[in-house]
């Protein structure tokens, strides 16, 4: 099974010397996709061994998931792992994610750091952890799922099965058109406990995302157009408002 680790960075100076040591002791095959980082990221990448995707300008995050994507299957790999470079997901973890892509069993591997939180677990900032919950309970109500953890960005991704969908949100958004392409097209989702971690709560979505009614907003309108572009697809019911 060959499995490509991919991580998407933007201005991670601060953290990407750390995790990218903590990768390569758990992956072979390491891709970071550099989102047009404008401090020191570029600069340090080089001096580790793998590849990397350097945009010109920033383009969002949904962008950098798509190049990961597209790279694993140019190079025939079976799995992807995404994880970002924050330090608020462990790369110790990795092979748990693997164990599970083994059994051949499903497509989407997906972190949740709700499933089984520990004392010591942090905190994560309140108009994230709501918009989460709001979020994630409406994905369940609509297509019958049992996640609990719609945002997680630490996930497994089958590569065949990532080429039957049409991705093509570049932002933050990202997620909402995932989840329903991935129920249009049958794909089989599990759950695995990650740690919750929250490093730096101040850290920001940039620009009006920033405000929580507005970010809930473009989640939710990129949401109603997927359900419409993919309504022939999905379970009965599931395009109900």
């Amino acid at each position: 099974m060959r499995t490509l680790v991919a991580i998407p960075v933007y201005n991670e100076q601060r953290y990407v010397v750390p995790v990218m040591h903590r990768v390569l002791e758990h992956a072979e095959n390491v891709l970071v996709i550099d989102d047009g980082s404008t401090d020191a990221t570029p600069c340090l990448l080089p001096n580790f061994p793998v590849e990397v995707i350097r945009h010109r300008k920033n383009h969002g995050y949904g962008r950098s998931m798509l190049d990961a994507f597209r790279w694993a299957a140019m190079d025939n790999y079976d799995w992807v792992v995404t994880i970002d470079c924050d330090e608020q997901h462990e790369p110790e973890a990795i092979p748990t994610f693997l164990e599970v892509a083994e059994s051949g069993e499903f497509d989407v591997i997906s972190g949740s750091r709700y499933m089984d939180n520990s004392d010591d677990a942090d905190i994560p900032p309140a108009d994230r952890r709501r918009i989460n919950m709001t979020i994630t309970e409406m994905l369940n109500e609509r297509f019958g799922l049992r996640i609990t953890d719609a945002f997680c960005g630490f996930k497994a991704y089958r590569v065949d099965a990532m080429r039957k969908l049409e991705l093509d949100v570049p932002g933050y958004a990202f997620p909402m058109q995932f989840w329903v392409q991935a129920v249009a097209n049958n794909l089989r989702i599990t759950e695995i406990p990650v740690r919750l971690i929250y490093n730096d709560p101040s850290r920001t979505f940039g620009g009006p995302l920033n405000d929580h009614e507005i970010r809930l907003k473009h989640y939710m309108d990129v949401f109603d157009r997927e359900i419409e572009r993919c309504r022939d697809r999905l379970p009965t019911g599931a395009g109900a408002g």
